[in-house]
C-alpha cells in the first residue's frame, strides 16, 4: 500500500472515529456493550474539543501525505475535513466548546436512560 493510500486509510478510520463518539451513544441504547467503546472514545474527543488539541491521527495522515508527496495541512482533521461541512464559516472557539457541551450533554441523557434500563421515548404517531 503507497503512503496516498495510507493517509486516505487514515483519514477514513479518523472520520468512523469522529462519527462513533458523535453517534455512539445511541448505539448504546442498541447494544449495551457498546458502553465500553463509547466512554473513553467519548472522553478522548471531548477532551481534544475542549482543549484544543490535535488528535495523534493527523500528523500520522500528513507524514503519510508528505511521504507520498502530497501536500500535508495545519490545524486537526476536524478543522480541515469536517468545519467547512458541519460548521458555519468563522466558527469561533467558544462556539466550538459550546457544540462539544452539548455532545457531552446529550450522551448524559443517553446514558443516564441505559443505566437505568429505559428507552428514549417514542415519536408520537
Amino acid at each position: 500500500m503507497n503512503d496516498g493510500a495510507l493517509a486516505d486509510a487514515v483519514v477514513g478510520l479518523h472520520f468512523a472515529f469522529v462519527l462513533f463518539v458523535i453517534v455512539g451513544g445511541l448505539l448504546v441504547l442498541w447494544r449495551r456493550w457498546i458502553m465500553w467503546l463509547h466512554l473513553p472514545a467519548l472522553a478522548w474527543g471531548a477532551f481534544v474539543s475542549l482543549t484544543g488539541r490535535v488528535c495523534p491521527l493527523t500528523p500520522l495522515e500528513n507524514a503519510f501525505r508528505r511521504r507520498g508527496g502530497l501536500a500535508g495541512y495545519d490545524g486537526g482533521f476536524i478543522r480541515h475535513y469536517l468545519e467547512p461541512v458541519l460548521y458555519p464559516a468563522g466558527l469561533t472557539r467558544p462556539a466550538q466548546v459550546a457544540l462539544a457541551l452539548v455532545l457531552i450533554t446529550v450522551n448524559l441523557w443517553i446514558y443516564a436512560l441505559v443505566l437505568r434500563g429505559r428507552r428514549p421515548p417514542a415519536a408520537a404517531q
